[in-house]
């Protein structure tokens, strides 16, 4: 299957690359169709092959021949035939109405279809409300334009297809397009040591608990009432943390579609059975809702004692004063408050362009350039600086050459897996070794995909600037920070930056255009950095009168 093809049949290449790929993994987790399929695949004649791939990659499952012209694969008649006799591709598939007017044009319609009203000035989609309200039944293609001379080939193993897809990349949201964006140089990848035993599921159930799931999402996002889907979810099980966390963000959507049609009773016991990081939030605004206080407060309580991450113990903070003003009792102690800096200043309001650049434009000089940085600078300089552990090749890590980061980014055990590689990285920001090293990544990485490093915006100018001013206790501080809950803390940071590089010092600005007001995470990234030590003001801007 791996002989060497023309450069034109680069798609065929990348396909049984990953067919490959897949049996080399997961020969054991392969069901007798899928193994079937690899197999005979490979025995095909070459024509037949690009033709069922270009099939494959196609949006939809229906296909007319006048529509599957390709120049290096020639006459499709022969290849066509192949793929039909193996079951894979079908001249006979059944067409709905529906189906059969989205491959026909309107003069088409017109032509061959027994509509009752076939004046030509009718837009298509007229037509082919008439065509849908005759309720005829489903029927080949032929059968629908016995006088039309084109064919029609009809994809049956796209779903077969989107299993592989799924072993191989260990998801759906990517596709076979990420080998073409490779080849031509747009998306480039670290590369990843990638051992014959790593991938992403380790049983078929994972394989087919993904399917399930993706299909209740599927399914919820179409309309369905939850009651059905909650009942085909009963008693879903899985040791794989991926697929854990897939479950509960599902059972958590599913609670807040309850919630918001006011069915609060129904939400709670969803909340109640969903390990999602928000759940137990959601459970306490539910109570209280209920005016069940006593129970709110005591699930508040025991949220503060042990929160799940920063926002949750500021919501759960706020919780608690008002739960406890309702059942009259003690307010709780007051956490101390960040002394906000601020500036005010009033501008002419901007021809174009937001209240961050105006501020920018205006606080900007040659001697303290300002940069509108938000969230991107400190997760670059983190990104760069722990470069190795981010994209250490641990187990379960890395299962294909096209991830911008490790499958495991989003799980709270990531930190904890690499935390020796990360102290180390954090160790240069003691012994000082950290401008070069970052430098070094800047370089050698430079337009790698990356979680954290937007090379967009880091030019050397930046980095240089940030590396002078930004002292390392502070950075170091940021990615501790930053380690501590990497989906929430990769938010809320200021604005912009103004460098001083004559004084070796900055300060970040978080703007806030009239009626504007600080959001939660932006407040807890101010907190912190006032807690720090680090330079942060609030602008809040008003306009002039024109």
């Amino acid at each position: 299957m791996s002989a060497p093809l023309p450069p034109e049949l680069y798609y065929l290449s990348n396909f049984r690359q990953a067919l490959d790929w897949i049996g080399a993994r997961y020969a054991d987790l392969l069901s007798a169709e899928e193994s079937r399929f690899i197999a005979c695949f490979g025995e095909l004649p070459w024509p037949a092959q690009a033709l069922l791939v270009r099939m494959v990659m196609r949006q939809g499952s229906h296909f007319r021949a006048s529509k599957l012209s390709y120049a290096e694969i020639g006459a499709i008649e022969a290849p066509a035939r192949q793929l039909i006799e193996l079951g894979w591709v079908s001249d006979q598939a059944p067409l709905e109405a529906a189906e059969l007017a989205a491959l026909l044009r309107k003069d088409e319609l017109l032509a061959h279809l027994p509509l009752a009203d076939r004046r030509a000035t009718q837009k298509k989609a007229e037509l082919v409300e008439q065509l849908l309200a005759l309720g005829l039944p489903a029927q080949s293609f032929a059968a629908w334009c016995p006088a039309l001379t084109d064919q029609l080939y009809s994809l049956t193993v796209g779903e077969l297809c989107d299993r592989l897809r799924l072993l191989f990349f260990g998801n759906l949201g990517q596709d076979w397009s990420e080998f073409v964006l490779a080849d031509l140089g747009i998306f480039r990848y670290e590369p990843v040591a990638i051992g014959a035993d790593s991938r992403a599921f380790r049983s078929r159930d994972d394989v087919e608990h993904y399917l399930l799931l993706r299909e209740h999402r599927l399914r919820f996002e179409a309309g369905e009432p939850a009651p059905a889907l909650l009942a085909t979810l009963e008693g879903f099980a899985t040791a794989n943390a991926y697929l854990q966390s897939r479950h509960a963000k599902l059972l958590f959507q599913i609670a807040q579609q309850q919630e918001r049609q006011g069915e609060l009773e129904q939400a709670l016991a969803i909340y109640r059975g969903s390990k999602h990081a928000e759940a137990r939030w959601r459970q306490i605004r539910i109570l209280e809702k209920l005016a069940r206080h006593a129970e709110a407060h005591a699930l508040t309580e025991a949220v503060q004692a042990a929160p799940h991450s920063d926002e949750e113990a500021q919501l759960a903070e706020r919780a608690l004063a008002r739960l406890r003003r309702k059942l009259a009792l003690p307010a709780p102690p007051r956490q101390p408050s960040f002394e906000e800096r601020r500036i005010e200043l009033q501008l002419a309001p901007p021809a174009h362009g937001s209240v961050e650049l105006a501020v920018a434009a205006h606080l900007h000089s040659a001697q303290a350039p300002v940069y509108y940085v938000e969230n991107t600078l400190l997760c670059s300089l983190f990104g760069l600086l722990c470069w190795e552990a981010i994209f250490a090749p641990l187990p379960g890590a890395f299962f294909h050459p096209f991830q911008s980061g490790p499958a495991d980014l989003s799980s709270a055990e990531f930190h904890a897996r690499r935390a020796g590689l990360f102290a180390a990285c954090l160790q240069r920001l003691d012994d000082g070794s950290y401008p070069e090293h970052i430098r070094a990544r800047y370089r050698d990485k430079h337009g790698i995909q990356s979680p954290f490093v937007f090379w967009g915006l880091l030019d050397e100018a930046l980095l240089e600037q940030a590396l002078h001013c930004i002292p390392a206790a502070h950075l170091r501080a940021c990615c501790e920070r930053l380690l501590g809950d990497l989906k929430a803390n990769r938010s809320g940071m200021p604005d912009l930056i103004q460098f001083y590089p004559d004084e070796g010092r900055y300060r970040m600005i978080e703007v806030k255009g009239p009626g504007d007001r600080l959001q939660d995470n932006q407040k807890r990234w101010l907190a912190f950095a006032a807690a720090h030590g680090m330079p942060v003001e609030v602008c809040y801007v008003s306009w002039a009168a024109p």
